[in-house]
Order: C-alpha cells, then sequence, then structure tokens
C-alpha cells in the first residue's frame, strides 16, 4: 500500500498545481482539502500526483513522499511539529 507524507516541520499542504492536477483527474474542491486528512493519504489520485509531479507537488513548508508498506498493516500517521511518519496502529490507554 502506499501513503503520502509530509516529511518536513510545518505540515502537509499541497501546491496550486499539485490542487490543478487533482481538479483535472475529476476530484472536487471539497475533496481535494480533505486529502490534508490522515484518512485520505493513501488516495490512488493524490499518490499519482505526488509521484507525477514531485517536487512541483509540495505546498509550503512542505515535503512530500510516497511511503509503501505492507497491505496488511493498520496504520496511522504520527507527526512532530509537522513532520509526518507511517506507525502501526496499537492500543493505547491515558
Amino acid at each position: 500500500m502506499k501513503i503520502v507524507i509530509n516529511t518536513s516541520f510545518g505540515g502537509f499542504s499541497l501546491s496550486d498545481k499539485a490542487e490543478n492536477y487533482l481538479t483535472c483527474m475529476g476530484l472536487t474542491k471539497q475533496k481535494i482539502c480533505s486529502i490534508g486528512n490522515y484518512v485520505n493519504r493513501n488516495s490512488p489520485e493524490l499518490i499519482k500526483c505526488v509521484e507525477d509531479l514531485g517536487e512541483l507537488a509540495n505546498g509550503v513548508f512542505s515535503r512530500l513522499k510516497v511511503v509503501e508498506i505492507p497491505d496488511n498493516v493498520d496504520w496511522t500517521i504520527e507527526d512532530y511539529y509537522g513532520a509526518e511518519w507511517i506507525a502501526e496502529k496499537h492500543r493505547v490507554w491515558h
């Protein structure tokens, strides 16, 4: 499974060029805005966009990367000041 993360401090964002690319793929503005949500980071459209545009897909303060993990992993995205990584989900109690 492929997932898009931001590897730079500052947080996930897409460039205008990436948003236009996704619009041309038929995504609505509402769907594009929801891509920052961790749930949509494995969207085939987003993955194709980042792979095709490379650095041109990066928004302000972001450096997007496609990471591949095994299909059977129950995953989540964690971050430190916007720099993200993929972690396997586990149970936590507070």
